[in-house]
């Protein structure tokens, strides 16, 4: 089971063998491309579609909480002196999306009502590289161990 969100899409995405390791807020040192990143805290707020009595102190408290997964890859490689070929991988980010649109990321620790993709956005970076950032709304339960220390 996964201890975060981050790290319960990082699992989604390791079982549906893509062929490209995912690491959390960044990769190792080195790592060639094609990767994903997981980001985590970023905005997350209330449900408010979904919350119930707010004097209740036991009341269900449900969060939209905002992930960010960026997949990097290399652009192109150069084949000759003036000639280059393309590596990019067309359509990966979009099968990423439609993999994790709709999930209940079952490795969650908290319960997962919804998984949405929201956007993805193609980014050419410095160094012959090319991010897609893909944004993900979850909705789930804040489990009383993230609000009271243990």
């Amino acid at each position: 089971m996964a201890a975060s969100t981050a790290g319960a899409i990082k699992a989604r995405l390791e079982s549906l063998q893509f062929g490209v390791p995912a690491f959390r807020d960044g990769p190792r040192p080195k790592q060639a491309e094609p990767y994903i990143v997981v980001q985590e805290g970023m905005p997350a707020g209330l449900d408010l579609t979904a919350n119930g009595d707010f004097g209740d102190p036991n009341a269900e408290i449900n969060i939209v909480e905002t992930v960010v997964v960026d997949l990097v890859q290399q652009a192109r490689v150069k084949t000759g002196a003036t000639t280059t070929k393309n590596t990019e991988r067309y359509g990966l980010a979009e099968a990423i999306a439609h993999a994790l649109h709709g999930c209940t990321l079952p490795a969650h620790p908290a319960k997962v009502t919804a998984v949405r993709v929201t956007d993805i956005d193609r980014i050419p970076i410095a160094d012959n590289k090319v991010r897609h950032s893909i944004t993900v709304q979850v909705n789930r339960v804040l489990l009383r161990e993230e609000v009271v220390p243990q």
